[in-house]
């Protein structure tokens, strides 16, 4: 069994006090050994502690599979698993622009359990407007979808001048949520999530994120998210399972 450590840093929150499902499971994904353009399933087990050193577990012979602790609790299981989704064409590049003031990111008093703050997670590094230092993905309806132009910024390159995969991850999260919300349904936390980024964008570059709702189980609430470049090439698609529901707070 090889064994080593991961931390998340506390700027990399989603809730006030865990990590950002779609971020950690980006970062989780980059710990086993998968092809290039690979789809990885991260299931998360439990709320990722922030500023905490986690450990990772992997079979020497299946190095596509691992887990990540915290003490004797799981938090992770990840594994290579192909991902099966239907990406519909982003909407044009006018309707986002026209939608972007009605993004539920930007709605005053929107999460009851914090008064006076803007979004739907004010602090969230993927979606929180009031974050320091966050990435700024504000979807808003449009088209049967949610999309925004993301703006990425020059400072999150990587060595290679690339947007790292973990914030790729981190955009595909987020606006699966929001597309429930348009519909009227508030879901729990981020359950599961299968990723697959089949091209590597710039940091700088002027990207359009999409998601779409795909179906609810019992419990399970099915959504789609993708990110495209400019000339609407897919950079990459995902597919997150929402657990549980709850209702919206009237505003």
């Amino acid at each position: 069994m090889i064994k080593h450590t991961i931390t998340i840093a506390e700027r990399f929150r989603g809730p006030p006090t865990s990590g950002h499902g779609g971020y950690v499971s980006g970062r989780f994904a980059e710990l086993i050994d998968a092809p290039p353009n690979e789809a990885i399933e991260v299931t998360l087990r439990a709320p990722i502690p922030l500023d905490a050193i986690l450990q990772v577990q992997r079979d020497q012979k299946q190095k596509s599979i691992c887990t990540i602790w915290d003490g004797d609790t799981l938090i992770a299981e990840v594994r290579v698993e192909p991902l099966s989704i239907s990406v519909p064409s982003p909407p044009s590049l006018a309707a986002i622009e026209s939608a972007a003031p009605r993004s539920a990111a930007l709605i005053p008093n929107l999460n009851h359990l914090l008064p006076g703050r803007t979004g739907f997670h004010p602090i969230c590094f993927c979606c929180g407007p009031e974050h320091e230092d966050g990435l700024g993905v504000f979807v808003a309806p449009v088209d049967q979808q949610v999309a925004c132009i993301w703006e990425t910024q020059p400072q999150w390159a990587d060595s290679d001048g690339n947007i790292p995969h973990a914030f790729l991850w981190t955009a595909l999260d987020c606006p699966a949520q929001y597309a429930f919300l348009a519909e009227g349904i508030r879901t729990g936390l981020l359950g599961r999530m299968t990723a697959s980024i089949q091209n590597q964008p710039k940091a700088g570059e002027r990207l359009t994120v999409t998601a779409w709702t795909l179906e609810i189980s019992g419990k399970k609430h099915f959504g789609g998210s993708a990110i495209f470049d400019e000339e609407d090439n897919l950079i990459g698609s995902a597919k997150t399972v929402w657990i549980g529901r709850q209702p919206i707070t009237p505003r």
